[in-house]
């Protein structure tokens, strides 16, 4: 799958969110073969944090695989660069392509992987070997914009008016 349509499929699950009233961030994982984990954020529903939608879609393509390869490269598309948290989630799970529309300016991590140092002797911990922003960003930013013009918690419109004026 190209980046352009694989994040095109996150903006989906982002629109689907979105339409559930939480914040418009979607996330799929796929590898060469299949999608293995499609996620919003869900912090509305579930009444918690820590469930961002590119941490979601990763818990279900780690539930898919155990500890069996992937069929090819794992990939990570969404439609907001992934934060510390969920860059260390995809650098755990083995995730090789990172792809995203906008990037996260107060809490985006690409910028801090590409200097990190992986240890040598933990070889399956390693950078992504693409990270790449930027994709279909114009429709990223018009999902924040209708979040922002929404009834949602006011500190959080006025993030996503950020994103959305970027």
């Amino acid at each position: 799958m190209e980046p352009y349509d694989a994040v095109g499929l996150a903006l989906s699950v982002a629109d689907e969110g979105l339409a559930a009233g939480e914040m418009p961030i979607g996330a799929v994982v796929f590898d060469d073969e299949q999608i293995l984990g499609r996620a919003h954020t869900q912090e509305k529903a579930l009444g918690r944090r820590i469930v961002h939608a590119d941490l979601l879609a990763m818990q279900q393509a780690d539930e898919a695989l155990g500890f069996t390869r992937p069929n090819g490269i794992l990939t990570l598309a969404v439609n907001l660069e992934p934060c510390l948290m969920c860059m260390g989630a995809a650098i755990t799970l083995g995730v090789r392509r990172v792809w995203f529309a906008l990037p996260s300016p107060n809490d985006g991590a690409a910028a801090l992987v590409e200097s990190w140092l992986p240890p040598q002797e933990l070889p399956y911990f390693a950078k992504p070997r693409e990270i790449r922003g930027g994709i279909r960003s114009g429709e990223a930013r018009a999902q924040f914009a209708a979040y922002a013009a929404g009834d949602g918690p006011a500190g959080m419109r006025a993030w996503a008016g950020g994103l959305a004026s970027m």
